[in-house]
């Protein structure tokens, strides 16, 4: 995720919104109330549809307003322009900083976002990620993720004490366990701690407990 978040309040002006999408150059960006809850998400789409005229009829469905011909010589009279509580889609769809790349990828797929606010526990904003985030982790090599689900591996052994026995094999994402380490191996949280290696898309567990192969 990216931790400095450009954001929006619920009375931020749409001019001002314009300008941080264009200046920051994103697509969109979250709003948050007083206590830094997420509010919502304002987009770019949000801001050129209202542009454009789309509206909501009494149904909730889009309409199009009619564009009225203006006599020569006159000068349009704007409205108040919306805010960004107006113009935001809410609730908005986050994710915590725990969970999986490979979750967040699902959950944008499934519900056609293009970023996704990251929340504590107490759905204060702590960061955003976005699909370009989220593409740089898929494109990992099988050499970067294996150096890194090495070190958190070898990491959860004690310091006097080597994990001997043990395999470790990446293709394409998929991380292979395999072999028959020493006993003091937590399979539970080394398996927990690969999973939590950026890039990782699958984990096989193949390990077996010494003298199980003997028979």
């Amino acid at each position: 995720m990216t931790s400095e978040v450009v954001q929006a309040r619920p009375d931020t002006s749409f001019e001002e919104l314009a300008g941080m999408l264009t200046t920051y150059r994103i697509s969109g960006l979250p709003v948050v109330d007083d206590d830094d809850k997420v509010m919502g998400v304002v987009s770019l789409a949000d801001l050129t549809g209202h542009r454009a005229g789309l509206g909501q009829d009494g149904s909730g469905r889009r309409r199009m307003v009619p564009t009225l011909r203006r006599p020569a010589g006159t000068h349009p009279v704007a409205g108040p322009s919306p805010a960004a509580g107006e113009l935001m889609t809410s609730p908005a769809v986050t994710v915590h900083p725990e969970q999986r790349v490979v979750d967040a990828a699902r959950i944008m797929e499934r519900r056609h976002v293009d970023r996704l606010p990251v929340v504590d526990e107490e759905d204060r904003l702590i960061g955003i990620t976005t699909r370009r985030d989220l593409l740089r982790v898929f494109l990992r090599t099988d050499e970067e993720i294996l150096a890194d689900v090495a070190g958190a591996v070898f990491g959860r052994a004690s310091a006097a004490h080597r994990i001997d026995g043990l395999r470790i094999d990446v293709r394409d994402g998929t991380v292979t366990l395999s072999g028959s380490p020493e006993p003091v191996l937590d399979t539970a949280v080394l398996l927990r701690a690969v999973w939590r290696v950026d890039g990782v898309v699958g984990v096989v567990n193949q390990l077996t407990a010494r003298g199980e192969s003997d028979h």
